[in-house]
């Protein structure tokens, strides 16, 4: 019996070698060809994480904006609770009444003695406003508008760069 064993083993062992010199000479040229596919796979990988980078990238600029949207629509909320004088006007506020755009500076208003009345805060609250929304977001434009007693702030930009004002972001509150 231990004599069958090891010819067997010493069988297998020949076909095994007879075998492995036979796939070697069948295959010589495959293993370029499974390089050169892995090669395909592995670019078409890099390629959508590249597409991937590119969108994730995107939307973060997108979310950078609205979050700052969200703040400055804050800001003028809080400036325009700060002065409740010329706010509580409503449909007659400098708020209001006048565009953010065409808003000028009040030195007045800029001074530690801060000798400017209600109207000339409201209208410095508005400049500055404006130009933070300008300053923070690509064509940026922000409006004011009431309802009593509700006040809605908008403000609009350009997040995909089209060259028009594509979003906007609205929040609504009261004094």
């Amino acid at each position: 019996m231990p004599i069958n064993r090891v010819m067997v083993t010493v069988q297998s062992q020949k076909l095994s070698i007879h075998y492995l010199a036979h796939c070697n000479q069948v295959t010589k040229g495959f293993t370029l060809l499974e390089i050169l596919i892995a090669m395909l796979v592995l670019a078409f990988g890099l390629l959508g994480l590249a597409g991937l980078q590119t969108a994730g990238l995107r939307n973060n600029q997108s979310a950078i904006h609205r979050s700052q949207a969200t703040q400055l629509a804050y800001d003028i909320a809080d400036r325009m609770r700060a002065n409740t004088n010329n706010a509580k006007l409503y449909d007659s506020s400098i708020y209001i009444t006048q565009a953010p755009a065409s808003a000028t500076t009040q030195t007045g208003c800029t001074t530690i003695a801060n000798t400017c009345t209600p109207t000339q805060m409201a209208q410095h609250d508005l400049f500055e406003w404006n130009r933070d929304i300008a300053d923070n977001l690509p064509l940026g434009l922000g409006s004011i508008s009431v309802t009593q007693p509700i006040y809605t702030i908008t403000i609009s930009w350009d997040d995909n760069h089209s060259g028009a004002r594509d979003t906007t972001f609205t929040m609504g509150f009261q004094l």
